[in-house]
This record gives C-alpha cells, sequence and structure tokens, in this order.
C-alpha cells in the first residue's frame, strides 16, 4: 500500500481511470458481439448501423487513449469487409 499521501491519491486516480475504462471496454466488446450476430443472421443492415456506432466508440477510445490506433484500424478494417462481402 502506498505511504505517500501522492501515491495514495495516484492510486485512488488509478481505480477510478481503470473503472472507467472496463466501462468503455465493455460496450465495445458488447457491440462487436451484436455485430457478430448480426452478420451470421445475414442482417446486413443491421450490421452496417452496428458498424458505424462501433466505429465511432472505437475511435474515441483511441482519442482517450483506452485502445491503440492500429488495434482500431486492424478491427474497422475487417468490420468493414465483412459488411462489404455480405451487401454484394
Amino acid at each position: 500500500m502506498p505511504i505517500l499521501k501522492n501515491a495514495k491519491k495516484a492510486l485512488r486516480q488509478s481505480v477510478r481511470r481503470a473503472a472507467g475504462n472496463k466501462l468503455i471496454l465493455d460496450e465495445i466488446a458488447s457491440l462487436r458481439r451484436h455485430f457478430k450476430v448480426a452478420m451470421k443472421e445475414k442482417k446486413v443492415e443491421e450490421a452496417k448501423k452496428l458498424a458505424l456506432q462501433l466505429a465511432v466508440k472505437m475511435d474515441k477510445s483511441v482519442s482517450k487513449k483506452i485502445l491503440k490506433q492500429n488495434t482500431v484500424a486492424r478491427l474497422k478494417s475487417r468490420m468493414m469487409l465483412a459488411v462489404n462481402k455480405a451487401a454484394k
């Protein structure tokens, strides 16, 4: 456990930030699951809407430094490839 006052504060901050980051990551994971279900059921229009929502959430997570830029770019690329392939 931290002894110094500033270390105690840093611990409190990191716990709060971790909880907020987990909430955002859980939302992204939930959207990804819904997207995969929509793709399996061949619901292309619903999948497109979910893909756009997911892209916005992931971009915000990059700006808040929760996810890395290349990770988000890879996921978005694969997601859009799947949507475009299903739309044909």
